[in-house]
């Protein structure tokens, strides 16, 4: 069709064409509702994603090999994204706090196609630009496209060499975005590595495991399932606690028999470790009634009944939040000894004092010895969180202490490294009025084959020197 009223004296002009709609991307679209969920929601990328990777297999052709890039756009997105928003700081004319979030947020998917996969520099942008049109708008697609091909003007080392200062200028820093943590994170790990006077090395090398995918880690539920069994399938044998087997393809936990029937768990090797110390451990008197004083979602406390029921004891599981508990119920169903899991505060306990021969309380953390499996929690936390959680951590341990009868074993545990939510914890407690009598029982023995435990009593466990969760645990016996 020509224009109606033509310029005087030329051609008739032509209408312009209306630009084509955008195309949908479904594996890219996935990534970018993931992220959004996690900005916007504080979601974890580990709830948020499975449903919507069902949902988009459903359509789409979406497959197997989908999923998995998509995963890695999320995991990967969010484990850099401190590097990635100082690489596009420097590509942006504006602070990024005056950039809109979900314009960030493709920004950030987009640099890391472009700086930590083997997606073409062009197939990256081009992708990337798409999503932004499908998802915001032409005008700002185009904003997105005149930043990542500044960003695609370097790889990530030359992108490093820019933004983040010498080692020997500043370290914590320099660690900082090399390996994408908070600098109140690089320093608090750094500590309770020993610090800085110990050198760079084992540093680098727990920032770097952190950013590492974990392998999905089994539990075979003793008198439920066997190792065996998971081998059977595919699995391979844990490195430490009889009971663990790995997927080591990452594949889909659910697809082993004994998973779907609930007699095989995914559990971190260093949880099953802590559950495992405690019931070695060394009782004076009876043993017939355990505890689990913060079972959610049930790991643990699975574990615990199982090992407790070859013992002809019985646990209790107590957990404060009713969703939880259910969770707990659901883990400790065919439990093959007596079971009781109760809606309860371990800090207000339903129990009597000196109710339990075995307690164990894993206390709620920062979380920073799981930044493998929660990237995202090390740019949600911050520093002041470890005064918030504080009071709530040695409430609990006390209470434990009081639910113990004389001569029992407390066990007290966290999935962080850092000393103000470990050993100060329990030395403050030890301090207390539920800690009269109380002494400390060496941990180390109770994990024998593991190197790198330290000088004791209690244990410290690291990604990069045992591949489990930072997990710490000490260990107590009740006097009186």
């Amino acid at each position: 069709m020509t224009d109606p009223s033509p310029r005087r004296g030329g051609p008739p002009r032509r209408r312009p064409r209306p630009p084509a709609r955008p195309r949908k991307d479904p594996v890219r679209l996935v990534a970018f509702q993931a992220l959004r969920a996690v900005d916007e929601r504080d979601a974890y990328a580990n709830l948020v994603l499975p449903p919507l990777l069902r949902r988009a297999r459903g359509g789409d052709g979406f497959d197997a090999r989908d999923a998995a890039l998509a995963t890695e756009l999320v995991y990967g997105t969010l484990r850099r994204q401190g590097t990635y928003d100082a690489v596009i700081a420097a590509c942006v004319d504006r602070p990024l706090r005056e950039v809109d979030p979900p314009v960030l947020d493709v920004l950030a998917l987009g640099a890391h196609q472009l700086l930590g996969t083997r997606i073409p520099p062009h197939a990256a942008v081009s992708a990337t630009v798409e999503l932004a049109r499908y998802v915001l708008s032409d005008g700002r697609a185009r904003f997105v496209n005149a930043v990542l091909r500044r960003v695609a003007a370097h790889d990530w080392d030359a992108w490093l060499a820019r933004v983040a200062p010498p080692f020997e200028e500043d370290p914590v820093e320099h660690l900082s975005l090399v390996h994408a943590h908070p600098r109140w994170v690089v320093t608090a790990l750094w500590d309770a590595l020993g610090g800085p006077g110990r050198g760079r090395e084992e540093i680098e090398a727990l920032l770097a495991a952190d950013n590492e995918r974990p392998e999905v880690t089994l539990v075979a539920r003793p008198g439920r399932a066997t190792v065996a069994e998971l081998l059977a399938e595919d699995a391979v044998a844990g490195r430490w606690s009889p009971y663990a087997a790995r997927l080591a393809d990452g594949g889909e936990p659910g697809r082993l028999t004994a998973v779907r029937e609930g007699r095989a768990g995914v559990q971190d090797e260093g949880s099953q470790l802590v559950a495992l110390a405690l019931a070695r451990a060394g009782l004076q008197g009876e043993d017939r009634t355990w505890l689990d004083g913060c079972a959610g979602p049930g790991g643990k406390a699975a574990l615990l009944g199982a090992l407790a029921a070859e013992r002809g004891a019985a646990l209790v599981a107590a957990e404060k939040q009713p969703h939880r508990a259910r969770l707990v119920a659901r883990a400790l169903s065919g439990n093959p000894g007596p079971y009781q899991v109760v809606t309860a505060d371990g800090t207000r306990p339903a129990w009597r004092p000196g109710s339990f021969d075995r307690v164990l309380v894993d206390v709620p953390c920062t979380g920073l010895g799981a930044l493998r499996r929660r990237p995202e929690a090390r740019w949600r936390r911050r520093p002041e969180d470890l005064a918030g959680f504080a009071p709530l951590q040695r409430a609990l341990l006390a209470g434990a202490l009081r639910a113990a009868r004389p001569g029992g074993v407390v066990g007290y545990a966290t999935c962080s490294p850092h000393p103000a939510e470990t050993r100060v914890v329990v030395e403050d407690v030890l301090r207390g009025p539920e800690g009269a009598g109380a002494a400390w029982l060496d941990a180390r023995p109770l994990l024998p084959g593991l190197p790198g435990l330290g000088d004791g009593p209690d244990v410290q466990l690291w990604p990069h020197r045992h591949g489990t969760d930072a997990m710490y645990l000490a260990l107590l016996r009740k006097g009186g």
